[in-house]
């Protein structure tokens, strides 16, 4: 009987001048080349072909494991599976897992579905991403993340109060397992099960006040601050019309039309507007607010302070090409002490129920469809996209009622202006004061019998 290889005959396999093999049984053997290099093949056949595979090379591929790669190989053979093909199938999954794993599948995603958003709304979510999801799961291939996986992500944001956060980050995740099931990378969504273990988030509206009174209690107490020019004119050009604050944070000069005539107007880009993809890219979709009096001389103002080269009408005071940011004017009315009872986006609600309330006192239920109109709420049809110009004029009637109604008792937006001009020359003159006083003081210091003076040292006996 042949005798079999043993770890001692591989060991002192030596190079010969010519490549040589040991046999060990049932096509395996040592291949050992004239550089010394020893390694594992296997000869077998299949669809009547000689075929060969390395197993790798010795000692890193013991003489055992070589055996247990020959016996799975055979047992390949005798299910009718040719072992090479599967070996290049595995390689190719193995390679797919690599460039599969959760995070390459996300930026993949990201780049084909989120071109149709908003930039900023896009930059939310890849932050969102960043931020709780793939530190835990990115280097992962997107076949081996589980329901489990997913839930720990989840609830590691719930476990800081971010609740209603932690639904939409299992929304996005599931967006990219359904993107890449229709890729074909795998075959479920685990985002979708988990969907039902989430704790349940209650809607809480906007805090706002709503009645008159108190609306204008609001604006005369945020303007009362010292606070910059820039935001207090932001704050009342949003009270005045209604708007929704990203859309007064990014409004530009260029957007007001004929402030100093009879029917000034805002008109607003369908791609600012908060609108389906479709028709934020549809010019007809485009807002026009009709102004009052009193939000067209914010506008001349603001335009005037933010001068010719700003493309912005409230831009930042630290940078005049970026707008005022999200929390400016939620500091302001914080500040005030309406924390829960009234923010910016609140303008909108107190709107409504204001002038709803006066058009059911008056009876004009016509009006509550106006109103509607001229808070950007657009039906569906096709007519809803044109109704708000063919109502121009009585929407321009009851943004000027509103604007008497807000501003009665308030003294005219210039006096913003003015009171930041006092405060910059009070600042200045204190800045005087204060160098003043610090020349008077070194002069003394300097003057005082023993002080050092002119490069002088003082005598000391």
């Amino acid at each position: 009987m042949r005798r079999l290889l043993t770890d001692l005959v591989c060991r002192k396999a030596k190079p010969r001048d010519v490549a040589y093999q040991l046999a060990d049984e049932r096509g395996l053997f040592l291949f050992v080349t004239t550089t010394g290099f020893r390694s594992w093949r296997f000869q077998y056949r299949f669809g009547g072909r000689q075929k060969r595979l390395t197993f790798g090379g010795y000692p890193e591929v013991s003489l055992g494991e070589a055996r247990n790669r020959r016996d799975q190989a055979r047992q390949l053979i005798r299910d009718g599976i040719d072992p090479d093909i599967a070996r290049k199938q595995q390689a190719a999954a193995t390679a797919l897992a690599a460039d599969t794993t959760f995070r390459a599948v996300t930026m993949i995603w990201y780049s084909a579905q989120t071109k149709p958003l908003k930039p900023r709304y896009a930059q939310q979510i890849l932050q969102r991403f960043e931020n709780d999801v793939f530190p835990v799961i990115g280097t992962m291939p997107i076949r081996g993340v589980t329901p489990a996986l997913v839930l720990k992500v989840i609830v590691g944001i719930e476990a800081r109060g971010a609740h209603e956060m932690a639904h939409r980050v299992r929304q996005h995740m599931s967006d990219v397992f359904v993107f890449a099931i229709a890729k074909g990378w795998v075959e479920d969504d685990p985002a979708h099960v988990i969907r039902k273990a989430l704790s349940p988030v209650s809607r809480i509206l906007r805090p706002a006040v709503t009645k008159l009174t108190d609306a204008q209690r609001v604006l005369s107490s945020t303007e009362a601050l010292n606070a910059y020019a820039v935001t207090k004119l932001a704050s009342r050009m949003l009270a005045l019309t209604a708007a929704r604050p990203g859309m007064i944070r990014l409004a530009a000069p260029e957007e007001f039309e004929g402030l100093s005539g009879q029917s000034p107007v805002w008109r607003i880009p369908a791609a600012k507007m908060k609108l389906t993809s479709e028709r934020r890219i549809d010019a007809k979709y485009e807002f026009v607010i009709p102004l009052s009096r009193q939000a067209a001389e914010v506008a001349r103002l603001a335009i005037a302070l933010a001068g010719k080269t700003s493309p912005l009408l409230f831009p930042s005071v630290s940078n005049a090409h970026r707008p005022i940011s999200d929390s400016t004017l939620s500091k302001l009315y914080r500040d005030a002490g309406f924390q829960d009872r009234h923010c910016p986006h609140g303008w909108r609600a107190t709107f409504s129920t204001v002038m709803n309330e006066r058009a059911a006192c008056a009876d004009r239920p016509d009006d509550r469809a106006i109103i509607d109109l001229m808070l950007a709420h657009i039906q569906d049809g096709v007519e809803a996209a044109y109704n708000r110009a063919a109502y121009m004029p009585r929407r321009r009637v009851l943004a000027q009622e509103w604007a008497d109604l807000l501003t009665n008792g308030l003294p005219a937006a210039a006096s913003l202006l003015e009171e930041q001009r006092g405060t910059s020359q009070r600042q200045q003159r204190r800045l005087r004061h204060e160098r003043d006083s610090e020349g008077r003081a070194a002069r003394a210091r300097r003057e005082a019998p023993g002080a050092i003076n002119d490069g002088q040292t003082r005598r000391t006996g």
